[in-house]
């Protein structure tokens, strides 16, 4: 089972490509998980037509003991499986408890073991590293971690606090970044600062995903682009970066 986290700056477009990751995989026949980690709990609505999810926090207020796989864990497009962790409302409480809380849970209800996916993508919260957002890549949830980022200078900030957030974790057996994902924005000399950026983290850039208004016109109609559009276009780009992350054997640590 590979374990993947996704980082990136809010907003840069992150869920959409994690969502077409999963979309990707499931197409070459692997059982692909998708956990949102986000108060706002939407990652996964455009695998499920666009609807909300009941979260794994407000299941556990709900259901308590008798919470069971079937109320926090819901089937995608192409038998995706989806989960929300949740948060408290704006204002109260801890939102990194909630993340805490919905893996808590997850591993209670065996849920790796009983539903058996190939792959987990964690899709986290904007540029947070810090307590309940620091726990994909720790604890052993996830192996390897890519950070979403275009060559706009607030992302790109992001993605280097991030790295080095990352690479302090993985010198002491924690997760590992695999790469930076290019979700293009169409701004000025975009791929060269972001490949440039990419030498100063040590790490390299795994994917550019051009601009494309495909991803709004799916996005409009509660799906990826992969449902909507298939494989000719933008489809055949999260394809490649699909296989690109399966294929990858091994990942080294920067110094």
């Amino acid at each position: 089972m590979r374990k993947i986290a996704f980082y990136g700056k809010g907003g840069i477009g992150k869920s959409t490509t994690v969502s077409n990751l999963s979309a990707a995989l499931s197409l070459l026949d692997l059982k692909v998980m998708q956990i949102g980690c986000d108060p706002k709990a939407d990652s996964t609505k455009n695998l499920l037509g666009g609807k909300s999810i009941p979260t794994v926090l407000d299941s556990i207020r709900a259901k308590k003991d008798t919470l069971t796989l079937s109320d926090i864990v819901y089937e995608g497009f192409n038998g995706i499986y989806c989960v929300e962790s949740g948060g408290p409302s704006p204002g109260v409480g801890c939102a990194g408890r909630g993340i805490i809380s919905a893996f808590e849970k997850l591993n209670e209800l065996n849920a790796f073991e009983i539903l058996k996916p190939d792959v987990v993508f964690y899709d986290v919260l904007g540029d947070v590293v810090c307590g309940g957002f620091a726990m994909p890549i720790r604890d052993g949830y996830a192996e390897e971690v890519y950070i979403v980022t275009s060559g706009e200078m607030m992302s790109l900030y992001a993605a280097t606090n991030i790295s080095w957030a990352i690479t302090k974790l993985s010198a002491i057996g924690y997760a590992k970044l695999a790469g930076l994902i290019l979700n293009a924005k169409g701004t000025a000399d975009e791929q060269a600062l972001v490949y440039k950026a990419a030498l100063e983290m040590k790490t390299h850039v795994v994917q550019y995903i051009p601009r494309d208004a495909s991803v709004q016109q799916a996005e409009n109609t509660g799906r990826t682009v992969i449902e909507a559009f298939g494989l000719p276009g933008l489809g055949s780009i999260y394809m490649e970066l699909a296989k690109s992350i399966i294929e990858l054997k091994e990942l080294k640590v920067a110094n």
